[in-house]
């Protein structure tokens, strides 16, 4: 299966009524097959997808607008490409439907269906106060600045590099210890290109870990920054970074999950977790 599905194309034809047949699949086992790790490993998780422009029509014709929540495991053996996506709801907007819970079913089915997985669909509406879609911050500690005081430049990579998780930067190498700790932080560098347009995507990294390696802040910024040519999805790339991280710092729990900023009215949202148990809420950061 190939990755140029609509996103690829030069001219693009809008529907204006219901076309669930522009919802264009993705194999994830691109992505993991590229990545040559244990690919039973990165099923644990989800993908949150943000939509805030969505918008139907009511029995009187009057157009009505909310935002959506897309919940998609990592279980599944598929992604959407995220113009069919944006597409297929904007075939939604002059469509008639009795009931808020009408669409729900309506796009947690055709979604369900193309991705061979079950999707769960949650519409929010705009004045709820209590809505979880409320702005709020990531936890642990920014490492954007952990290179302040390094002397030698950072270089842009081709692709992502998890050699630099090893290289002595900084004050302090990696070292094993005697006891395990829990290490949470974050960085708003993660920067990443579509492997179809180029284009790049933006995006707030977070991890929490629990290992006996210390972590090296330095270096972990600079294997993040690694990535800022680097062509991968969303989700692929959080895969790949669960995975050098797995491997390099052996953790006995590990979550990381990314925040990506919206394009076209829609952001994604991966997370995968060491154990399902672990899985955080889903949440939305000031830049979504």
């Amino acid at each position: 299966m190939s990755i140029h599905g609509i996103l690829g194309e030069q001219t693009t034809d809008y529907p204006t009524q219901y076309s669930p047949e522009t919802l264009y699949p993705i194999a994830r086992s691109i992505g993991r097959d590229a990545i040559g790790w244990q690919a039973d490993k990165l099923t644990v998780g989800v993908d949150w997808w943000h939509a805030f422009e969505m918008s139907w029509l009511n029995p009187q014709g009057i157009s009505q607008v909310a935002m959506a929540r897309l919940t998609v495991p990592a279980s599944a053996p598929f992604i959407i490409e995220s113009k069919s996506l944006k597409l297929y709801f904007n075939s939604l907007n002059f469509t008639e439907f009795a009931s808020w819970q009408d669409v729900q079913a309506l796009i947690a089915r055709d979604l369900s269906a193309c991705l061979q997985a079950e999707v769960s669909v949650d519409l929010l509406a705009l004045e709820d106060e209590q809505s979880d879609l409320l702005i709020t911050q990531p936890e642990g500690i920014c490492i954007d600045n952990a290179l302040a005081d390094c002397s030698d430049k950072v270089v842009l990579s081709a692709h992502h590099d998890a050699s630099l998780l090893s290289n002595n930067v900084g004050s302090h190498t990696d070292v094993e210890e005697c006891n395990s700790q829990t290490y949470r932080f974050y960085s708003n560098l993660l920067r990443s290109n579509c492997p179809v347009t180029n284009q790049p995507d933006w995006g707030t990294l977070a991890v929490s870990m629990t290992s006996k390696k210390a972590v090296n802040q330095a270096n972990m910024l600079r294997y993040i920054l690694s990535f800022r040519q680097h062509n991968g999805f969303h989700e692929q790339c959080v895969e790949q970074i669960f995975a050098d991280l797995s491997e390099h710092y052996q953790p006995s729990s590990l979550i990381v999950r990314a925040w990506y900023t919206r394009r076209g009215g829609i952001d994604i949202n991966p997370c995968r977790v060491s154990d399902i148990a672990l899985l955080p809420a889903p949440s939305r950061l000031i830049r979504q």
